[in-house]
């Protein structure tokens, strides 16, 4: 793949992370943003490569942050050919018997943060002919019991299509990534089953997405560990 200029939110760990550390060790010029600038400068100091890997503290439910992030990754290094929209959490409750001041976060958080990576980074993808990737998951195409996430995540299925029909008139490829299980701090303790898939799979994933020649456009791909049945 020829050298490329990728910013993945919420990469200071799990599949953003591991998707960023692949891409440095591919030869590519790399963006990050996390919220907590303690752990940006942790994964910045151990992922190494300064020349090709910018950090920025940013929240990808904020227009202005994400706004400078797409400015900033531009300026430094002269381009953006992918766009990874990776931010995400769960609250770990449920609309039935859950805590209602967790839900809003979550949900800017996870509908509204990669809408506002595709406003700021489509101008920019479209002079490359870029990419953007938006990471979904297996509960945006399954339903369970009063799983708000649930709903985040199929909000995130249909804004996908929605902006492959606007990007793909543009030269602009959109790519969704569904993961299953995967065992990283995403569960925050609710405990992931044996058969959870590490993140590296997913990361190679988006790289494989981020492969395809010059007008080829992969829009799903769904990752399950072998094992789980939903």
């Amino acid at each position: 793949m020829t050298s490329k200029t990728v910013l993945i939110t919420g990469a200071t760990s799990g599949i953003g992370a591991h998707t960023a550390r692949l891409l440095l060790d591919r030869g590519h010029r790399v963006a990050v943003t996390g919220r907590d600038e303690s752990r940006l400068k942790t994964f910045l100091d151990e992922t190494g490569h300064p020349d090709r890997l910018l950090g920025m503290v940013a929240d990808a439910a904020d227009w202005q942050a994400t706004e400078s992030a797409v400015t900033r990754t531009v300026e430094r290094f002269g381009a953006l050919d992918a766009a990874v929209a990776n931010a995400g959490f769960m609250s770990g409750d449920s609309i039935g018997a859950g805590d209602p001041a967790l839900w809003s976060p979550m949900v800017l958080t996870n509908v509204l943060g990669p809408a506002l990576l595709a406003h700021a980074a489509l101008p920019h993808l479209e002079l490359t002919g870029g990419q953007l990737v938006l990471i979904g998951s297996v509960a945006g195409l399954k339903n369970s019991p009063a799983n708000l996430y649930s709903a985040t995540k199929w909000a995130t299925t249909g804004l996908a299509e929605n902006l492959r029909l606007h990007a793909t008139t543009r030269g602009i490829g959109v790519t969704l990534v569904n993961p299953g299980m995967i065992d990283t701090a995403f569960w925050q303790g609710a405990g992931v089953p044996s058969f959870a898939l590490p993140p590296q799979p997913v990361a190679e994933a988006i790289r494989f997405a981020l492969d395809q020649p010059t007008g080829v456009d992969l829009n799903t791909l769904t990752i399950r560990p072998m094992g789980q049945p939903v």
